[in-house]
């Protein structure tokens, strides 16, 4: 069954590229995936197809995407780059760069985390089948950091009633907009799916599910406006950091999506910074968890951030 999505345009994407507006504001799928839409007329405006990738949008106009139905994805291996931080018979730990998708799905069907998997280890769980071959949680496409990948249907099984019970320490690093005053703090606010927009996450919403949220403030950047937070989830809700940073009036660096605007930063430096960095300023860098099969403690650490992020934080430091 097709997919019909809308999309208005905020101020913020004005005279954009239409591919590069609907990859920002659904990024589900990539940029490639909606040139190919609107080469195939199935993206509208005022009901007409629009056939140039390269039209530039204006602001108030809405965009219809009709997305096709999903044909079954022939999934093979890949020698896609893939670092490995920990690894044995049961399960592994590896980084995913910022926009890598982790399973296949239309539009995204090769260059995934899951074809990387399936190429490097001999052997990765298929326990819930092969599109999401070894994947016991998820990273956004746009959020770097570190994943468990079961090998065994044991460890998946065991690592997915971890999650569930809320026994796995994950701790991200995030620029935030604004300067967040609390040195420390936690959001505790529900998350379901939007009432204004069904494509994204929020806390007016239907289907609402506890969320909650802890951070530490690493370092404020005053003259930037801009603020380094660490951060514990303590629970694991769809786009959890994401809305909830949003949600108290201090979205993530460079996250269109949740809100980020580029005119609300205060120096041409930073606004800089937002033009050279393409996905938004959140790393997923330590995991702490009990090995499922020995029951020893495992405690991996990224060796460093994403070197875009430590770049833009060296820039923000000087």
């Amino acid at each position: 069954m097709e997919e019909i999505i809308s999309f208005k345009v905020e101020k913020e994407f004005s005279n954009k590229r239409l591919d590069q507006f609907l990859a920002l504001v659904y990024p589900e799928y990539s940029r490639s995936f909606y040139q190919n839409l609107i080469e195939n007329g199935l993206v509208l405006l005022d009901n007409n197809s629009v056939k140039k990738p390269s039209t530039k949008v204006k602001t108030g106009q809405e965009f219809t995407i009709i997305i096709p139905p999903s044909e079954p994805l022939e999934i093979e291996p890949e020698n896609v780059p893939l670092e490995i931080y920990y690894e044995d018979e049961d399960l592994a730990v590896v980084y995913k760069p910022p926009g890598m998708v982790v399973h296949p799905s239309v539009g995204h069907t090769s260059g995934t985390l899951v074809n990387a998997l399936l190429y490097h280890f001999k052997n990765v769980s298929q326990y819930q089948g092969k599109e999401r071959a070894g994947i016991v949680h998820r990273l956004d496409k746009d959020t770097a950091g570190l994943l468990i990948v079961a090998k065994t249907e044991f460890a998946h099984k065991e690592l997915q009633k971890m999650f569930q019970d809320r026994e796995i320490d994950k701790k991200y690093k995030a620029i935030v907009s604004g300067i967040v005053k609390k040195d420390h703090g936690l959001i505790d606010l529900p998350i379901g799916r939007s009432i204004y927009n069904r494509q994204k996450m929020g806390t007016v919403a239907t289907n609402l599910k506890d969320a909650l949220t802890e951070y530490w403030v690493e370092k404020r950047f005053e003259k930037q406006n801009l603020t380094l937070v660490d951060i514990k989830l303590h629970t694991g809700r769809t786009h959890q950091i994401r809305v909830h940073f949003s949600a108290i009036g201090h979205p993530l660096f460079n996250d269109f999506v949740y809100g980020f605007k580029k005119s609300n930063l205060s120096s041409d430096l930073a606004k800089n910074l937002s033009d050279k960095l393409n996905y938004h300023a959140l790393v997923a860098y330590k995991l702490t968890f009990r090995h499922p099969r020995t029951n020893q403690i495992l405690s991996i650490e990224l060796k460093s951030l994403p070197k875009e992020i430590e770049e833009i934080l060296q820039e923000l430091s000087k």
